[in-house]
């Protein structure tokens, strides 16, 4: 299976952060893998791709409860992005909550494509690749 160029994990959880990207490097899910730990960072560093005239990640998995910057808000902003590869880039909300209010607020937003119940596992990032490859 081809594996993607880049890959962002938006999460304030290390041991998340650290058991998802080794699931990953299994998997060979990708090529590059960019963490930030807020929302707010992420927004920094997209931004500053962006400015670089380098292409956004194919895939963001974002969670939803961070300190400094949720994903809610991280949601509003992103939309903002002035990349050319914005509209192709996916996002998969990650979470612990299965609150019936998050799962339909996540459909207010084109952008992201799918809800994943944390911790994630070996196949939903085979379902994640076969989706976008």
């Amino acid at each position: 299976m081809k594996k993607l160029n880049s890959t962002c994990i938006i999460d304030d959880d290390p041991i998340f952060i650290y058991g998802t990207k080794r699931i990953m490097n299994e998997i060979d899910f990708s090529e590059n893998i960019l963490v930030y730990n807020n929302g707010q960072d992420a927004l920094d560093g997209l931004m500053a791709l962006t400015a670089e005239g380098k292409d956004l990640p194919s895939v963001i998995f974002l969670d939803l409860n961070m300190p400094i910057m949720n994903g809610w808000e991280f949601l509003e902003d992103y939309v903002k992005i002035p990349n050319p590869n914005r509209e192709k880039v996916i996002i998969y909300i990650l979470s612990s909550s299965v609150d019936p209010r998050d799962l339909e607020r996540i459909k207010h937003y084109k952008v992201v494509n799918n809800y994943i119940l944390k911790p994630i596992s070996p196949k939903d990032l085979k379902r994640v690749l076969e989706q976008v490859v």
